[in-house]
């Protein structure tokens, strides 16, 4: 048979791989197409095939013989893979539509997924060809496939919004990119990433929450675990100013971007939008006095932000009118009085100094409560004992 003639002949390309042959020709010539495929799976991310055209040639002669046979997702997982060694994006798209036609014509139930996977890919190379046009129409017919199915495969999800948050990282929308690519990784195990694909991650993550509109939590982003790739490596110092952000730290942000100058100054976008920056880091400011005071103590001086901020009080009236505008606070502000009356906080993500804030928050609580009941039992004891 053909099949087992190209694994004979791949087995005296790479002795070394004798036994992943056998094993693949002994489930092929049984018929386990389901234990097959999780071989193959394994077999295909071996680092020996990762370069040149050998998966091409797998699958050409070795994987159609058998490929309706296995599961359709798991087809379109290794039709992907496959697609990637083609040098030309055109020949690379040529062959995955191939391979959806074929998936359309297996008649099979939920073939919606695999084709979904395979058009996903499509639009990604479109993208990097350039157009971006019928890259978002393959995403918008992608986005109502989601969702008309139930129990979809979180690769498919993966899939969606990896290409998703890429389409806007090209058009530079920040804070498209951010959710997308945070949905992404609610899909995937972080584990299973390269060492360099998460600093590169973690890098464009760290830029579109600092440049994003209307992206004010980074506790979120700070307690993922793709997010430590940061550390340790020459662009650490956004690590640190996530979390000057994320405090609402205005002395450290100078003081970082003051030692970081070369660093911040190789990021075009860093430098255009500075003001932006320096605007978000202040609202952040805003938004840890006003979580550091107790419920009951939420009317404060305008004078007192001015004061945190380093901006005038007629600037500080502005801060507060773009946090309502936001909806990150509701309140009111009194220019006669010059005070503002905070009554809500949009709830966010909390780091470890922010929880241990309102611990002690708590434990003062605690004792005003039994100071108070000490207090009453001592001035009310018939009435306590009865």
């Amino acid at each position: 048979m053909a099949a087992l003639q190209y694994l004979e002949s791949l087995r005296n390309d790479h002795p070394e791989l004798s036994d992943w042959y056998t094993t693949l020709a002994d489930l092929y010539q049984r018929k386990l197409w389901h234990q097959l495929s999780l071989k193959l799976e394994q077999f295909v991310a071996l680092a020996v095939f990762q370069a040149g055209d050998t998966l091409i040639q797998l699958y050409h002669n070795f994987i159609t013989d058998f490929e309706t046979k296995i599961n359709l997702l798991k087809l379109a997982h290794f039709a992907v893979i496959v697609s990637r060694q083609y040098s030309e994006k055109d020949a690379a798209i040529g062959y995955l539509e191939g391979v959806a036609e074929k998936l359309q014509n297996t008649k099979e139930t939920r073939i919606e997924e695999p084709i979904l996977y395979i058009k996903l890919q499509i639009s990604l190379f479109k993208l990097e060809q350039g157009d971006q046009k019928e890259c978002k129409k393959l995403l918008e017919q992608g986005n109502a496939t989601i969702d008309s199915m139930t129990d979809v495969d979180p690769s498919v999800y993966a899939s969606y919004y990896w290409v998703s948050s890429q389409y806007h990282k090209t058009r530079q929308e920040f804070a498209e990119f951010y959710k997308s690519a945070l949905l992404y990784l609610a899909y995937i195990s972080v584990d299973s990433l390269s060492e360099s694909f998460k600093l590169d991650l973690a890098f464009d993550l760290s830029l579109s929450a600092l440049l994003g509109d209307n992206v004010y939590n980074f506790g979120e982003l700070l307690a993922h675990p793709i997010i430590k790739s940061l550390v340790g490596t020459q662009v650490e110092w956004l690590y640190h100013i996530l979390e000057a952000f994320n405090t609402g730290d205005l002395v450290r942000y100078q003081e970082l971007c003051r030692v970081h100058q070369a660093a911040l100054s190789a990021q075009p976008a860093l430098l255009q939008n500075e003001k932006k920056l320096l605007e978000k880091i202040n609202i952040l400011c805003l938004m840890e006095i006003i979580f550091s005071r107790p419920a009951e103590d939420r009317t404060i001086p305008l004078s007192a932000i001015a004061e945190r901020t380093k901006l005038s009080v007629e600037d500080v009236e502005h801060l507060l009118m773009k946090s309502l505008s936001v909806h990150l606070i509701e309140g009111i502000i009194d220019q006669v009085e010059g005070t503002v009356h905070v009554s809500w906080v949009q709830p966010r993500v909390l780091g470890i100094p922010q929880i241990k804030s309102l611990r002690d928050r708590l434990d003062n609580w605690v004792d005003k409560v039994h100071t108070a009941l000490l207090s009453v039992e001592a001035e009310t004891p018939d009435l306590v004992s009865s």
